[in-house]
């Protein structure tokens, strides 16, 4: 689907952005395991480091076929950097290194969760314990969440397109840029309000609390049916 002159850029940058997502997603695998995976491919997508990349443990907890073949072929797309000019690498490592720092955060964040389902797990079943919750602070945690995993990505298809395909058009580039990291935030968000109820059952709430608080929420009242009419209000103001 994409012009011929940007291909492979964007191409390999969705390939390596898809690798650190599969990584960053393998839940059964602990979160330092998985944060220590990540920041070994962003070393080595940033040319940091040259030692070859090894992610069998991981790959042997991916169910599907095609999320094996990115992990074991890792170091084949890390390469392929090299087929591109300098200009286009930057581009593609600086996009490269944001995202893996929003999955970094994201994974820090509800690494908490995680210990806290782990000890419950450990524990006689005595009883149902309510599943935590949690959720972003305010706006600007989830402003910063949004351009990391996917503003940011707006930029960069900005910028690369600028290059390639109309290099010398009279723009503005300024507003496309900002209007790039617009789009990708707002896609985002679609992501985040789609999926909602599948993260809050999985005690993440990207809503922010302090939203929530304002409307008399809590993050485990948005799983309850007969609070949808109170939080409506705030899903149509994120919505729009």
């Amino acid at each position: 689907m994409l012009p011929a002159a940007v291909r492979p850029q964007i191409g390999l940058a969705y390939l390596l952005a898809r690798t650190t997502d599969t990584i960053a997603d393998t839940e059964i695998v602990p979160v330092l395991q998985r944060l220590e995976a990540l920041h070994a491919l962003r070393e080595r997508i940033l040319g940091r480091c040259a030692q070859p990349l090894d992610f069998g443990e991981l790959v042997r907890h991916q169910g599907a076929p095609a999320e094996r073949a990115l992990l074991e072929q890792v170091e084949t797309s890390v390469n392929a950097l090299r087929d591109l000019s300098a200009a286009d690498i930057q581009l593609i490592r600086a996009v490269l290194e944001t995202i893996i720092s929003g999955q970094e955060l994201d994974l820090k964040r509800f690494a908490r969760l995680e210990s806290t389902l782990q000890r419950a797990a450990d524990k006689p079943k005595l009883e149902p314990q309510p599943q935590p919750i949690i959720a972003l602070q305010n706006d600007a945690e989830l402003d910063d969440y949004t351009y990391r995993v996917a503003g940011c990505v707006g930029e960069f298809w900005t910028r690369m397109c600028r290059a390639h395909l109309f290099p010398d058009a009279p723009l503005d580039d300024a507003v496309l840029l900002t209007n790039g990291v617009r789009f990708g935030k707002g896609l985002q968000l679609v992501n985040i309000l789609r999926d909602l109820p599948r993260d809050l059952r999985q005690g993440r709430c990207y809503i922010p609390l302090d939203r929530l608080t304002a409307e008399r929420l809590t993050p485990a009242d948005l799983l309850e049916p007969n609070k949808e009419s109170r939080f409506r209000p705030l899903y149509v103001t994120y919505l729009k």
